[in-house]
C-alpha cells in the first residue's frame, strides 16, 4: 500500500478537470498527478462520485491490458485535515517536454467547420479526424473506434473532446496519440455500496444500466449514442472493425484477476465490478462482435 501524504509536491504543474482536486507529486523519482475524489458535500450520496479514483485506476489498467496505451496509474492514500482518502496517482506523460493538445483544441483548428471544438456530433468528429494534420487519419480513426468500443465495455459516459488527444514534441515537430487518460466516469463511479448491492440482486436494475444508460458522450443526430443500440445495428464499418480487433485482444479472465488483486476495494466492489464488466461484455460487446464478424464475412 502507498501513502502519498509526505511526497514532495512538484511546483509549477497544474491540471484541468471538473471532478476533484489534483496536485503533482514526486514518487519514486517520477512525477504523478494525484486525483482526489470529489467531496460530495453538495451532492446526494447516489451522485457522490466517491469511486471515481477507483474507476480511473481500473479502467486505465483495462485499456493497457487490451493493448490500448493508457496512463500508468497507482492507487494509494493521502491524508488531508486528519481524513485519509483513496487517491489515484496518474503518471505525468508530459514531463519530457511534450505538450498535450486535447481533441477539442484540434477541432478548433478546422476554421471552416460548422461546430466548435467541444461539439461531440459523430459526423463532425469524423470530419475533423480526416482533416487534422497531426496524425495519419486512418490511424487516428482506428484509435477513436478502439476507444469507443472499450468505453462501451467500461460504461464510460464522459469521453468528450477534452479528455483525449495528442502529444506534440516541439524539438522534433512530431505528434503522437496521447495515452488514454481521464477514465473516472467508467464503471458507475456514482454507485455506493447500497446501489451496488441493489444492482447485484436485481436484474432490472442491472439491465437498465446496460441497455439504457450510461450512454456515450458522442452524439448522433444531436442525441447521445446508446452503446447497445448503436453497435447492435452493425451499421458503422469502422466500429465493426474495431469490435473485431478489441474482442480478439480482450481476456475477461485477466480483467477479473486485475480486479481481484486491486488494493483498497472491498469484496462487494470486486464482485460488482466483475459482474458489471462480464454482463456488459456478454450483452453488448459479444453479440455486436458476432454481427460485425458475420457482416464482414458476407461483405
Amino acid at each position: 500500500m502507498i501513502d502519498f501524504t509526505n511526497c514532495r509536491v512538484v511546483p509549477g504543474r497544474a491540471y484541468n478537470g471538473a471532478n476533484g482536486s489534483k496536485i503533482a507529486v514526486e514518487y519514486n523519482g517520477e512525477v504523478y498527478m494525484l486525483k482526489f475524489p470529489p467531496s460530495g458535500e453538495k451532492k446526494p450520496t447516489e451522485l457522490s462520485y466517491t469511486n471515481s479514483c477507483i474507476s480511473e485506476h481500473i479502467a486505465s489498467s483495462i485499456f493497457n491490458l487490451i493493448g490500448i496505451r493508457a496512463q500508468e496509474t497507482l492507487l494509494g492514500t493521502y491524508t488531508v485535515k486528519a481524513k485519509t482518502k483513496i487517491v489515484c496517482a496518474c503518471k505525468d506523460f508530459t514531463v519530457d517536454g511534450k505538450r498535450l493538445f486535447d481533441f477539442c483544441a484540434i477541432k478548433n483548428t478546422i476554421i471552416d467547420s460548422d461546430s466548435n471544438g467541444s461539439g461531440t456530433e459523430l459526423e463532425d468528429i469524423m470530419d475533423t479526424i480526416e482533416r487534422q494534420k497531426y496524425v495519419a487519419p486512418h490511424i487516428l480513426r482506428e484509435h477513436f473506434w478502439d476507444v469507443f468500443v472499450t468505453d462501451a465495455l467500461l460504461g464510460n459516459f464522459d469521453r468528450h473532446n477534452g479528455n483525449w488527444g495528442f502529444l506534440y514534441d516541439d524539438s522534433r515537430c512530431e505528434a503522437e496519440i496521447a495515452p488514454i487518460y481521464d477514465c473516472g466516469s467508467c464503471l458507475l463511479p456514482q454507485a455506493d455500496d447500497k446501489i451496488m448491492q441493489r444492482i447485484l440482486l436485481n436484474e432490472e436494475e442491472l439491465y437498465a444500466r446496460i441497455y439504457q444508460f450510461p450512454t456515450s458522450a458522442i452524439k448522433q443526430n444531436n442525441r447521445k449514442i446508446n452503446y447497445w443500440d448503436f453497435m447492435s445495428k452493425a451499421e458503422n464499418e469502422d466500429c465493426n472493425k474495431a469490435l473485431i480487433r478489441i474482442v480478439q485482444r480482450l481476456d475477461i479472465g485477466k480483467i477479473e484477476n486485475l480486479i481481484d488483486t486491486t488494493l483498497y476495494i472491498s469484496d462487494l466492489q470486486k464482485e460488482f465490478y466483475k459482474m458489471y464488466l462480464r454482463k456488459r461484455f456478454e450483452l453488448i460487446i459479444r453479440p455486436a462482435y458476432e454481427r460485425a464478424k458475420l457482416k464482414s464475412k458476407n461483405n
